[in-house]
């Protein structure tokens, strides 16, 4: 993995981002309280804290919280993401691109309730809206339960593991969001992580709907 992501805001100012995939590993004397694996710590956490100093995801979503903290979530940028195959290039507000970087930085972080997310990441769409995230997570489900039936395992084509996962995946997000709303100024990264929330929320909380509204657009129906 190879991912680029360069930020252009109305001044003229630029940053950078690169996802390779590799968790980071930065120097354990430079870490903020707030990466400290008890503070905040996620109630579904399996790791322990006499194990594990640094919350995995917390390290690694912590270069973006301190560029962007103080920042208002609904200015514009231009944002482009490069990958190894192709370009995207958006116009839109920092919370949505900052929505897409920080949940791909959280799949790739190591953390293990996020690296369910890591297949996704490895095809990453930037910008994805609501829609989108959910078919891609209900597809990529299934191919795991297609795979899970040839190989003569149980396969769950009813969803109720998707909708668990991602049960999991709201309880790390609120106690991510925790952490940084301390040390934030402005709003752009905790609307961010309020709205990958959200999406993760809408496969949790009403998925049926979802699919149906997927059914009829599938369908052709208005």
């Amino acid at each position: 993995m190879n991912i680029n992501y360069n930020f252009k805001f109305q001044d003229g100012r630029t940053i950078d981002f690169k996802v390779t995939g590799e968790p980071i590993r930065p120097p354990v004397s430079q870490m903020p309280a707030w990466t400290r694996l008890e503070h905040c710590q996620c109630s579904n956490c399996p790791l322990k804290s006499g194990e594990t100093v640094y919350c995995p995801a917390a390290i690694e979503i912590l270069p973006v919280v301190e560029e962007f903290q103080a920042e208002d979530a609904y200015q514009k940028v231009d944002v482009m993401v490069t990958d190894e195959r192709r370009s995207y290039a958006k116009q839109t507000t920092l919370e949505e691109a900052l929505r897409s970087l920080l949940g791909l930085k959280m799949a790739t972080s190591g953390c293990p309730v996020l690296s369910e997310l890591k297949p996704m990441a490895l095809h990453h769409l930037p910008f994805a809206n609501s829609d989108e995230f959910v078919m891609r997570s209900v597809g990529y489900y299934l191919l795991q339960q297609l795979f899970a039936a040839r190989n003569k395992e149980q396969a769950d084509w009813e969803l109720k593991g998707l909708v668990e996962r991602n049960q999991r995946l709201q309880l790390v997000n609120q106690a991510l969001w925790q952490r940084i709303h301390a040390v934030c100024r402005g709003d752009s990264n905790l609307k961010a992580l309020l709205s990958f929330f959200s999406m993760a929320s809408s496969v949790s909380v009403s998925l049926e709907s979802q699919l149906r509204k997927l059914q009829s657009r599938m369908n052709g129906e208005a």
